[in-house]
């Protein structure tokens, strides 16, 4: 029954009869040597707390895994590097700030193109 649910998988079958017969009915994997470390999130806030221009580098060598399970996390908590860690979604201030920025601009050239026609 086991090959016909999941195919051809003979030594899959032969290690879990195996472990059925010495009484392991555990479904859960096992700590492997290569297996990665486990952490929080809350350790990596703590380090982006400390220190927001960290590199995922850097944020890796301190948790002890690899840079490419601090990007899987960073961008799962929403963040993104721009000289510091900071939110991906901007907070209602900083949109504001934006398009005050942006109104400045739009008036600025207005005015600027308005000159620029005059010499004629």
């Amino acid at each position: 029954m086991f090959v016909e649910v999941y195919g051809d998988t003979d030594k899959s079958c032969r290690e879990w009869f195996r472990r059925f017969k010495d009484g392991d009915f555990s479904v859960e994997g096992k700590p492997r040597s290569g297996q990665p470390k486990k952490f929080e999130d809350k350790e990596l806030e703590g380090l982006l707390e400390e220190d927001q221009s960290q590199t995922q580098e850097e944020l890796a060598e301190s948790l002890e895994i690899t840079q490419q399970a601090v990007s899987v996390r960073l961008r799962a908590m929403g963040m993104i590097q721009k000289g510091n860690w900071v939110p991906y979604e901007l907070k209602s201030r900083d949109v504001e700030r934006r398009f005050f920025t942006c109104e400045q601009l739009k008036t600025t050239e207005k005015r600027f193109f308005a000159s620029d026609c005059d010499w004629r």
